[in-house]
C-alpha cells in the first residue's frame, strides 16, 4: 500500500525537475529616460514594452529623470545597484557628469546602448537615433521653398544643452545658407515642453507678429505656440513647422491633419530597435555600433495616407498587446492548473486507497440520502419557481405602475405649456403680436413633443406585436449620417459643444431602412446632448469593421453608473435618475430598430467621464428577407429640434414689485414661462435643480418658493422638508407643482410642509392668486408677530428662532458693545441671513427689534421698580440717561417720569 502513496509524489518531483531544467535564463535591462512627460517619450516606452512581449525572459527596469541631469546620474547608479545586465540611456544633456556616469557603467562590463541623444564618449556598445543634423537640413530646405526664399523665422529650441536641439539648429542654419533672404529673427527656449513654449511665446508676441513662420524642435511646442498665436489672432498669418510627426490623437500627424502644423519631419523613437539591439548584445550576437534612423517629410500631400497607415498599425499593435496579455494569462493559468493537477493526482490516489474500505459502509446510507435529497430538491425547486414567479409579477406590476406614473408626468408638462399659454391668450382682451407669436411657438413646440412621444409609444407597441416591418434599400450611409449630424449643428453652436462627424470614407453603400435608422441616430444624439454640459464634445464616428459598418456616438458628459449602463435599453428602468419617458422610449425603440436590421447596439460608460453608444450593422443584403428589401430611399427630412434658451438666473427688480420668488423647475420651457409670466409682479429667481435651488434659498432668502416635485437629485418634497426644518428658512412659504394630483400625493406634500399643492396642467390665474393669498397671509402673520414677538401659535421652528433671538438680546442688553455682528455669530447666521429672517418674520429690521426690547424693558422697570432714571437707562442698555429720555419720548410721546406717573399704562 505504501508504493501507491509514494508513486504520485515521485511523479510530481520528476515532472518539476524536468520543467526546471527547461527554464530559460532571464535578463534585466535598465532604461534611464531623460524625461517621460511628453508624448514622444511615452511612445518610445510603449514601443519598448511591445517589443519585450516577444522576449518573455527579459525585464525592463524604467527610471524617469524628469529633465534633471543630477537625478538621471543618481538613477543610473541605482539601476546598476539593482543588478541590471544592460543599460539603455537617453541622456538629458551632453554634459561631463552624465558622460562620466555612463563610462563608469561601461567599465564595469555592463553593455550600454545610447538612444536619441548623444554623449561625448566612445564608451558604449551601440547608438540608436535619427540624424538630427539631416532632419534640420530637411526642415530648412522645406521652409526655404515654402517661403519662396524670403521671410522671417522664429525658432523655438528644445533643451539647449541636449544634442538633438544643437544638431537640429545646426542643420537648419546650414540649409538656410542657400536662402540668404530667409532669416531667423528670434530664437526662443521651449525646453521641449508645450507649457514652456506657451509662456515664452506669450512673452514674445511682438516677435511672432513680425514673423512669417515658426519652426519648433518638436510638435508639442508647435501646438503651444499655435494656441498662443491663435488667441492673439496671428494663426492666419503664421505657418508652423515641427519635428516628430508621431501618430495618435494628440500628436504631430493629428496636428497636421487638423491644419495646426503645415508640416513636420518624422523623428523615429527607436524604442523597438533599442530592445532588438539589447537582445542581440545579451545573446552574444554582433550589432552595428551606430544605427541611424530615417526621417521623412509629412505635410498635407501625404498626411492622409500616412495617418491611415499609422492608425491601422496602432490598432494592430493594440491587438498584439491584447493577445500577449491573453497569452500571459493563459500561461499563468496553465502553470497553476498544472501544479494543481499534480497535487490533485497525489491526493486522489491517497483518498482512493484510504476511502476504499469505507465505500461499502456508506453505500446503503447514500441511497437513502439520495432519495431524501431528491425530494428536498424537488420541494426547493417548486418553492424557487413560486418565488420567482411571484417576484417577477410583483416587479412587473411595480414597473408598470411607475411607468404609468411617469407617463402622466411626461404628458402633463407639455400639456401645461399648451393649455396655460392658451388660457392666458383667451383671457386677455388685447394681445401683442410678439406675445401671440411667443405663446403659439411654445404651444407648437410642446405639441410636437407630445406627438413624438405618442409616435414612439406606437412604434414600440408595433415591435411588441411583431407588426413593425423593415423596408430597407441600398443607400450611402456616410451622407445619411452627415445630414443627421448637420440637423444638430445649430443646437451644438448654442451650447458651445464640439459636434463632429468623423469618418475616413467618402461614401459607403449599405442596406438599411432610412426612416428607422434616422430615429435611432436622432435618439442617440438627443440623449448625448441631454447629458453633455456646455463646452463638451459629441462625436459621431463611422467606419467598417469585420464586414460590418460601425457607428459610434461619443460624448464626455456625466456618464452612467454600472447599474444604469446594464439597464440603459430597458423601458421601465429609471436607476438613480428620475425617469425620462422620451429617453426611455428612445433607447428601447433604438434597440428594436437595430435588431430589425440584424444588427447590434451596446453602450460603454463611466460615471463622470462620458458615454459611447456603439451600433453595428451588417454589410450586403444576404441577411435580409426579400420582403424586407422593398423600400425605396427616402429624402432626409431635418428633425425639429427645440431651441436652447437660457433662463435668466435673476431679473432686475422693477419698481412696484411685491417680493422675491424662487422658481425651481427642471423643464426649461416651463421654467422660462413661469419666469416670464410672474416677473411683471415679482422679482424672480430661477434654478433647474433642487441642489442649486437650496443654495439660492440660503443666499437670497426669497419671500416664496415655487417648486416642481420631480427634480433630478434633490426632489421637490426633500427641498420643501429641508426648507421647513432649517430655522434660517422655515418661514418661507412653499408652493408645489406636480403632475401627481392624487390625494395620497397631496397628503405627502402637506406632510413635507408645503403651503399649497397645485397639479399640472395648472391655471395661471389660480397660481397667481395662490401666490398673492399666501404672501398676504404671511404679511398678516408678520403684523401679529410684530405685536407679540414670541407668539404662542404658529410654526414651531419660527417660535424657537424668536425665543433664542430674544433671549440673546435680553442677556446682553446692558452691554453697549453687543451689536448685530456679535448677535449673528451667536445665532449661527450671516448678517444678511439674520437681517432677512427678522425682516420676514417681524417686518422690521434687527436694529429696530433691539430698540423695541430695550423700550419694553425700560417700561417694565419704570412701572415695577423704584430705581432711578439713570439706573433704568443703563440696565435697559442705553448709553446715557439723556439719550434714554430722548429715545423714550420719541417712541411713547411721554418722558420716562410722565410714563411712571401715568395711572393705567400697561408695561
Amino acid at each position: 500500500m505504501m508504493k501507491y502513496f509514494f508513486l504520485p509524489l515521485l511523479l510530481w518531483f520528476t515532472l518539476n525537475a524536468c520543467n526546471s531544467g527547461q527554464q530559460r535564463k532571464t535578463y534585466r535591462i535598465g532604461f534611464s529616460q531623460c524625461t517621460g512627460a511628453d508624448e514622444w517619450r511615452r511612445y518610445m516606452l510603449n514601443e519598448m514594452n511591445r517589443e519585450l512581449t516577444f522576449h518573455p525572459n527579459y525585464t525592463l527596469l524604467y527610471q524617469d529623470a524628469g529633465n534633471s541631469t543630477d537625478r538621471q546620474i543618481s538613477q543610473i547608479h541605482s539601476l546598476v545597484d539593482e543588478g541590471i545586465d544592460l543599460l539603455i540611456v537617453s541622456p538629458n544633456e551632453t554634459s561631463t557628469s552624465i558622460t562620466q556616469a555612463v563610462e563608469s557603467v561601461f567599465k564595469k562590463g555592463i553593455p550600454v546602448v545610447v538612444i536619441d541623444r548623444k554623449i561625448e564618449t566612445e564608451s558604449y556598445n551601440a547608438y540608436i537615433g535619427a540624424d538630427n543634423v539631416e532632419i534640420g537640413r530637411m526642415a530648412g530646405a522645406y521652409i526655404g521653398n515654402l517661403l519662396n526664399g524670403k521671410g522671417r523665422i522664429v525658432e523655438v529650441w528644445g533643451l539647449p544643452g541636449s544634442s538633438p536641439a544643437q544638431e537640429r539648429h545646426r542643420g537648419l542654419r546650414e540649409a538656410l545658407t542657400r536662402y540668404p533672404q530667409v532669416q531667423i529673427s528670434k530664437e526662443l527656449n521651449g525646453q521641449w515642453e508645450k507649457d514652456t513654449a506657451r509662456r515664452v511665446a506669450a512673452a514674445h508676441l511682438s516677435d511672432l507678429k513680425a514673423a512669417d513662420l515658426v519652426f519648433t524642435h518638436n510638435d508639442v511646442m508647435g501646438l503651444g505656440v499655435y494656441e498662443v498665436s491663435k488667441a492673439a489672432g496671428l494663426d492666419k498669418q503664421l505657418r508652423f513647422v515641427g519635428i516628430d510627426a508621431l501618430p495618435g490623437p494628440n500628436a504631430g500627424m493629428q496636428f497636421i491633419n487638423e491644419g495646426i502644423l503645415t508640416a513636420s519631419f518624422l523623428y523615429p523613437t527607436g524604442g523597438q530597435e533599442a530592445i532588438e539591439t539589447a537582445v542581440r548584445i545579451l545573446e552574444g550576437k554582433s550589432v552595428k555600433r551606430d544605427n541611424m534612423l530615417n526621417s521623412i517629410q509629412v505635410d498635407a500631400s501625404n498626411i492622409r495616407a500616412l495617418k491611415a497607415q499609422t492608425d491601422k498599425l496602432l490598432a494592430q499593435q493594440y491587438d498584439i498587446e491584447k493577445q500577449s496579455r491573453r497569452i500571459d494569462e493563459l500561461t499563468r493559468t496553465y502553470s497553476t492548473q498544472r501544479n494543481t493537477l499534480y497535487l490533485t493526482l497525489g491526493s486522489l490516489v491517497i483518498v482512493l486507497v484510504l476511502g476504499a474500505w469505507a465505500l461499502y459502509l456508506v453505500r446503503e446510507k447514500q441511497a437513502a440520502y439520495r432519495k431524501l435529497e431528491k425530494q428536498n430538491a424537488e420541494i426547493l425547486e417548486q418553492k424557487d419557481k413560486i418565488e420567482a414567479v411571484s417576484k417577477q409579477a410583483r416587479l412587473a406590476t411595480e414597473d408598470k405602475l411607475r411607468f404609468y406614473s411617469y407617463i402622466s408626468h411626461e404628458f402633463n408638462t407639455p400639456l401645461s405649456l399648451i393649455l396655460t399659454p392658451t388660457e392666458d391668450l383667451l383671457t386677455k382682451k388685447n394681445v401683442s403680436p410678439h406675445e401671440l407669436k411667443s405663446s403659439l411657438s411654445l404651444v407648437q413646440k410642446n405639441a410636437h413633443r407630445l406627438l413624438r412621444l405618442v409616435n414612439q409609444m406606437l412604434d414600440l407597441r408595433k415591435t411588441d406585436a411583431g407588426k413593425l416591418v423593415l423596408k430597407a434599400s441600398e443607400q450611402d450611409i456616410v451622407a445619411f449620417a452627415r445630414d443627421i449630424v448637420q440637423d444638430f449643428r445649430r443646437k451644438a453652436d448654442k451650447q458651445r459643444i464640439d459636434l463632429q462627424f468623423i469618418t475616413a470614407r467618402p461614401e459607403l453603400m449599405v442596406w438599411f431602412d432610412g426612416e428607422k435608422l434616422d430615429k435611432v441616430l436622432f435618439n442617440l444624439l438627443s440623449n448625448a446632448f441631454k447629458y453633455t454640459p456646455k463646452g463638451g464634445l459629441i462625436h459621431l464616428l463611422l467606419d467598417v469593421r469585420d464586414n460590418q459598418v460601425m457607428i459610434q456616438v461619443q460624448d464626455n458628459g456625466e456618464g452612467m453608473t454600472p447599474e444604469e449602463q446594464a439597464h440603459a435599453f430597458d423601458l421601465f428602468f429609471s436607476g438613480t435618475k428620475p425617469f425620462n419617458l422620451g429617453n426611455g422610449l428612445g433607447l428601447a425603440l433604438s434597440r428594436e430598430f437595430v435588431s430589425l436590421h440584424q444588427g447590434y447596439i451596446d453602450v460603454q460608460s463611466e460615471k463622470g467621464k462620458g458615454t459611447t453608444f456603439t451600433m453595428l450593422l451588417p454589410l450586403g443584403n444576404t441577411h435580409l428577407a426579400p420582403e424586407e428589401m422593398a423600400g425605396t430611399p427616402l429624402a432626409h427630412t431635418p428633425m425639429a429640434l427645440p431651441d436652447i434658451e437660457e433662463v435668466p438666473k435673476k431679473l432686475v427688480p422693477a419698481s412696484g414689485r411685491k417680493g422675491t420668488l424662487l422658481v425651481v423647475e427642471d423643464h426649461d420651457d416651463l421654467r422660462q414661462f413661469l419666469v416670464s409670466r410672474l416677473s411683471d409682479e415679482y422679482e424672480i429667481l430661477a434654478e433647474p435643480t433642487g441642489e442649486k435651488g437650496w443654495e439660492r434659498i440660503l443666499e437670497a432668502v426669497p419671500d416664496l418658493i415655487i417648486s416642481d416635485i420631480m427634480l433630478p437629485g434633490l426632489d421637490g418634497l426633500q427641498l420643501t422638508q429641508r426648507t421647513k426644518t432649517d430655522f434660517r428658512t422655515s418661514h418661507i412659504p412653499v408652493i408645489l407643482l406636480t403632475a401627481k394630483g392624487q390625494m395620497e400625493h397631496r397628503i405627502e406634500g402637506t406632510r413635507a410642509g408645503a403651503d399649497a399643492y397645485i397639479a399640472k396642467p395648472f391655471n395661471t390665474t389660480h397660481l397667481i392668486e395662490t401666490i398673492r393669498t399666501t404672501l398676504a397671509n404671511r404679511e398678516k402673520w408678520q403684523r401679529r408677530m410684530n405685536t407679540d414677538f414670541v407668539s404662542q401659535s404658529g410654526n414651531r421652528q419660527e417660535k424657537k428662532f424668536l425665543n433664542e433671538l430674544t433671549a440673546l438680546i435680553e442677556q446682553n442688553l446692558t452691554d453697549n458693545s453687543y451689536g448685530v455682528e456679535q448677535l449673528s455669530r451667536d445665532m449661527g447666521l450671516s448678517r444678511v441671513q439674520l437681517y432677512r429672517k427678522v425682516q420676514a418674520l417681524l417686518d422690521m429690521t434687527i436694529t429696530d427689534y433691539f430698540a423695541q426690547i430695550r423700550l419694553k424693558k425700560a417700561k417694565y422697570l419704570l412701572k415695577e421698580s423704584t430705581r432711578t432714571m439713570a439706573e433704568i437707562a443703563y440696565e435697559a442698555g442705553f448709553s446715557s440717561p439723556a439719550y434714554f429720555t430722548t429715545f423714550f419720548k420719541q417712541h411713547t410721546q411721554q418722558t420716562p417720569s410722565e410714563y411712571r406717573r401715568s395711572p393705567s399704562v400697561n408695561a
